[in-house]
């Protein structure tokens, strides 16, 4: 994203805006995603915030112009499983854990490899998923040591 002066001394012509459609004789105007916007309409999908103002870049996904916090809250860091390392699309539903995201495909027991499905239960142990029968030292548990953490599986989809 490029924050631009408008003029100069030199007459330009007119540009139109991405978002609004109207002409930009603003003094500033942004330029993103190969096209410009008034500062006030490149605005994040998801929270709304304008873009220009709180930082030099924003992310474009799925339809969506995004800020880097809602794209990492959408995406994770890097918008890639964290099991396979491939591209999730902005419309497939992930599962999430521990702030990483998977495919639903990709979030299985990593002894069984039984995928895992909303309602299951499941042991995240040094950043490797476990399903409730294969979870490590689950035969060695005794009722004075406390148990291994375990979490409901939920979907999460990717809307704002």
């Amino acid at each position: 994203m490029v924050n631009s002066q408008v003029g100069g001394g030199v007459a330009s012509p007119p540009r139109s805006c991405a978002g609004c459609g109207g002409k930009i004789a603003d003094r500033f105007l942004l330029f993103s995603m190969e096209r410009y916007w008034h500062t006030r309409c490149l605005n994040c999908s998801c929270c709304h915030a304008h873009l220009g103002d709180i930082g030099t870049t924003c992310y474009s996904k799925g339809g969506m112009i995004l800020c880097r916090s809602d794209y990492i809250r959408l995406f994770g860091h890097s918008g890639a499983c964290s099991a396979c390392g491939q591209s999730i699309p902005a419309n497939e539903m992930v599962m999430r854990a521990q702030g990483n995201v998977y495919h639903l495909k990709c979030f299985t027991c990593a002894t069984c490899r039984n995928r895992l499905v909303p309602g299951d239960r499941f042991h995240y142990v040094n950043g490797t998923i476990f399903c409730e029968h294969d979870r490590p030292g689950g035969a060695l548990l005794s009722s004075h040591l406390p148990p291994l953490q375990s979490n409901p599986v939920l979907p999460d989809q990717k809307v704002c």
